[in-house]
């Protein structure tokens, strides 16, 4: 049984590395041209066959589920890196207002994937509050305390405003959400 579970594991931990090969391409793809982006365009830039990509993910909502709650969880995971390497917590909080920022522009086609599912957009919208809102606020957080912005700002209400700035991202090739969202964040620094 042993050398059943050996040869088991290797492949467990290569599909593993396959879904996230898989999750960063199509999240790369989703950034550059919408959830719209063709399967064949999501598989090149991952190296597999579209045959491997409906494999894990058998639906296009499937994927882009899946391609969201991979960077809810890479945002999340980012919060607390940031804050121990960047050379600052308004440094870091500006980072992972970048981070955030790509993560939105990939949401956006979210809603409309999942126009006939409205208790499953609910639940990812709870999940994506519950996971992002603390981290934010301790960057935030951080920063005030540093003494480097000078904000009463909630965490979700600057999210709220990061968001509304990428909205037009989603329309206009010409739109530049990063900018506009920089000023935002150069706004709350220290006069």
């Amino acid at each position: 049984m042993k050398d059943e579970e050996q040869a088991v594991r290797p492949r467990r931990a290569d599909a593993r590395r396959n879904e996230m090969t898989l999750l960063e391409a199509a999240a790369a793809a989703f950034v550059a041209s919408g959830v719209e982006a063709p399967v064949r365009d999501i598989a090149a830039r991952a190296g597999v066959g579209t045959a491997t990509i409906y494999r894990h993910f058998p639906t296009r909502a499937d994927l882009i589920i899946a391609v969201y709650r991979h960077q809810v969880e890479a945002c999340v995971e980012a919060g607390p890196a940031l804050l121990a390497t960047a050379p600052s917590p308004y440094d870091a909080l500006r980072r992972w207002i970048d981070l955030f920022v790509d993560f939105l522009v990939t949401k956006h086609g979210l809603a409309a994937a999942l126009r006939s599912d409205q208790a499953g957009f609910d639940t990812l919208h709870a999940y994506f509050l519950d996971r992002l809102v603390p981290v934010c606020a301790r960057l935030l957080d951080a920063a005030n305390e540093s003494g480097e912005i000078h904000t009463d700002l909630a965490a979700l209400d600057l999210m709220h405003g990061v968001g509304n700035l990428c909205i037009g991202a989603d329309h206009d090739p010409g739109y530049d959400a990063r900018r506009l969202v920089g000023l935002l964040v150069t706004g709350l620094g220290r006069a």
